[in-house]
């Protein structure tokens, strides 16, 4: 017998939007990064091998998307993660990634 979770359509919006920011590595590569705390768009785009100006876009969708949020420092703003959910929600979601495919991250320089 199985039964069916509960969800609305604010529910399915949500894991879209979640879904959509998780379909680009480089956006993905953000979310992973601000596990770790807030950072600057100019060191996200220097570790992430992307140009600012693509890191401006990325963060916009983020954005956009409600999953992480702007916080000014001075004259420069650094990003976090806009819910305090979401850290734990990706580090299980890579659980679930390596149990699935094992082999996904077999390299040295994996930081899994």
């Amino acid at each position: 017998m199985t039964t069916a979770l509960a969800s609305s359509p604010t529910h399915t919006a949500a894991v879209a939007r979640l879904g959509h920011a998780l379909s680009d590595p480089t956006r993905a590569g953000v979310l992973l990064a601000l596990r770790e705390g807030a950072a600057y768009p100019a060191d996200l785009a220097e570790a992430l091998g992307v140009s600012r100006q693509a890191m401006s876009n990325h963060l916009a969708c983020l954005r956009g998307c409600g999953l992480v949020e702007s916080v000014p420092d001075g004259r420069r703003s650094s990003y976090r993660l806009a819910d305090r959910h979401l850290a734990p929600a990706l580090d299980m979601l890579m659980r679930v990634t390596l149990i699935v495919e094992p082999d996904c991250c077999s390299g040295e320089g994996c930081t899994c």
